[in-house]
């Protein structure tokens, strides 16, 4: 054990003033160089060099983790490069993959900048906005189903400029930056008070049952149904993210286990109308599950290749590569898959790179959590711990969920593997979360956490 510290301040004042000073540092001998001796009077003043000092302030936080992005990012140059070859070379395409390797790269730096930006702002800023923004994202999720492009019979996107933008990707943060700001206000108290309200509903006049509406009913139940709500339409498995992570966001703010069952009985109520009804893309949903089941339960072995799914051909793809791949642009599988470029960029990295460069890929992944989960243990603030834990639980979630899918481990979602395949609004907002994580950790390196 350390000895303790002593308190030595009573002796202070018996020190003179004149012993107090300094002593006079010898001087240097002739000998010594011009440089020597700038270098030893930088390292005694304790000087920071600018060159450091300029890193630290645009790359601020953990740097691990920076490190770990920009590792995904280079990925994403030679994935989207190698896997829009099909694309390029359609004879209904007048672009080049050359092109589409300019766009990527011009999307990596417009998502770098929003990375470095967002990591620069204090926490205590997101926090203030976090009702407005997921106001916002909501808004304009409902909006696009009146307004919106509508692409392979989903109405996703806003066009502008040329770019597609994605609202429900920025919903999902959204949804995650209002809950930390709704379950960081309460936690003095959220152990005691129920905050989801019953399924009775005919008892909610009681009083018992407006207090849970008062306390956590409008602010926090309401809001993850309408999250769930205005995505569900156009895409079942981005509504499915968002209520899992609504679950996590629960659970790390303490809720009671008790309420987070009665919202799971909320969930399973709600997708059994919708499957009864068939809102929006049930038909779609209900077809990969059927996918799904017959590649487990049935012999597909005399499939002809163009009769085979997507995720058959993934597995198909992932087979050839084997432990060392096919060598960079030698997919071959590429050329019979519709996304190979998005939705199975896992299979296409392992047909072309191998098992064993994949495993690498995924623990980049699941290293993100890890980190993102100790910037939550030394953040001394609850907002800003809960937003860096579950955007990053967001980030590697749907990493598992596409690889998953690539492996027939669950039925084919369309969620895309983050920052590596080719989505603008994805790698985008993808950035965004990743520099409110940094801008955590930045603060907790600089002591500077205000608020809750």
């Amino acid at each position: 054990m350390s000895e303790p510290q002593r308190d030595l301040s009573k002796y202070i004042e018996h020190i003179p003033e004149e012993e107090s000073s300094p002593t006079p540092r010898p001087r240097k001998l002739k000998s010594a160089t011009k440089e020597e001796a700038a270098a030893e009077d930088v390292e005694d003043s304790g000087a920071t060099p600018l060159f450091e000092q300029t890193v630290t302030r645009l790359f601020g936080g953990d740097r691990v983790l920076w490190v770990i992005i920009v590792a995904l990012l280079t990925i994403s140059v030679l994935v989207v490069y190698s896997s829009t070859a099909k694309m390029a070379y359609s004879y209904a395409s007048s672009i080049t993959s050359t092109e589409f390797l300019k766009t990527q790269i011009g999307l990596i730096l417009l998502g770098g900048v929003a990375l470095v930006v967002t990591h620069r702002i204090n926490s205590r800023v997101y926090q203030a906005i976090s009702p407005w923004v997921w106001g916002a994202a909501l808004a304009m999720t409902l909006a696009v189903y009146f307004t919106g492009s509508t692409i392979n019979g989903a109405a996703r996107w806003f066009s502008i400029a040329g770019f597609r933008f994605q609202p429900s990707e920025l919903l999902k943060i959204a949804t995650i930056m209002y809950l930390s700001y709704q379950l960081s206000r309460r936690q003095d108290s959220i152990r005691r008070q129920s905050i989801i309200p019953t399924l009775k509903f005919w008892r909610w006049r009681e009083r018992e049952n407006r207090k849970v509406w008062a306390y956590g009913g409008y602010s926090i139940f309401l809001p993850i149904c309408l999250s769930c709500a205005v995505i569900m339409p156009a895409h079942t498995s981005s509504a499915i993210i968002v209520f899992l992570l609504s679950i996590a966001m629960l659970y790390i703010g303490r809720v009671r286990w008790s309420d987070i069952f009665r919202l799971v009985k909320w969930a399973l109520v709600a997708l059994s109308l919708v499957a009864l009804l068939g809102v929006g893309r049930s038909s779609t949903a209900s077809g990969r599950l059927t996918t799904w089941w017959n590649v487990w339960t049935t012999s597909r072995t005399e499939v002809p290749v163009l009769k085979l799914s997507d995720t058959e051909r993934a597995m198909v793809a992932m087979h050839d590569g084997g432990i060392m791949g096919q060598g960079a642009g030698q997919s071959a599988v590429r050329v019979e898959m519709t996304h190979p470029e998005s939705d199975y960029a896992f299979a296409f990295f392992v047909e072309e790179y191998g098992i064993m460069l994949a495993m690498i890929l995924l623990a980049l992944y699941v290293w993100v959590f890890f980190r993102a989960f100790e910037i939550f243990k030394t953040c001394p603030k609850k907002y800003p711990a809960m937003l860096a834990l579950g955007i990053a639980l967001l980030i590697t979630g749907q990493a598992l969920l596409h690889i998953m899918v690539t492996l027939n481990i669950i039925p084919e979602t369309g969620q895309t593997l983050p920052l590596i395949s080719r989505g603008g609004s994805s790698l985008l907002f993808t950035c965004v979360g990743l520099g409110m994580i940094l801008s955590v950790s930045r603060q907790n390196d600089e002591g500077s956490h205000t608020g809750n």
